[in-house]
């Protein structure tokens, strides 16, 4: 468990939940292609949601405010053009 003042940095895929948004990154098809072929089945496997490497942004965010987050800001590093990071607080 985190402190109450300790930020808490979960990130995603950069790439947005829905295919038909995923023009502006040319690797958006090879993210899809990875998350549909192994990490959604990885997760259903597991008893898991299913949810694959591309859950996207919108769902990450609405994902940490269901679990009792009140502050979520998703941030994008320059360096990492693949992956966005939130920095989500009590």
């Amino acid at each position: 468990m985190t402190h109450p003042v300790t930020p808490f940095p979960p990130f995603a895929d950069r790439a947005p939940g829905r295919a038909s948004r995923g023009e502006r990154l040319p690797w958006a098809s090879f993210l899809y292609a990875a998350s549909l072929t192994h990490c959604m089945s990885v997760s259903l496997g597991q008893g898991g949601d299913g949810l694959g490497t591309v859950w996207g942004v919108e769902l990450a965010e609405q994902m940490l405010r269901e679990a009792g987050f009140a502050t979520v800001e998703c941030r994008e590093l320059e360096a990492d053009p693949f992956n966005a990071y939130f920095v989500a607080r009590p």
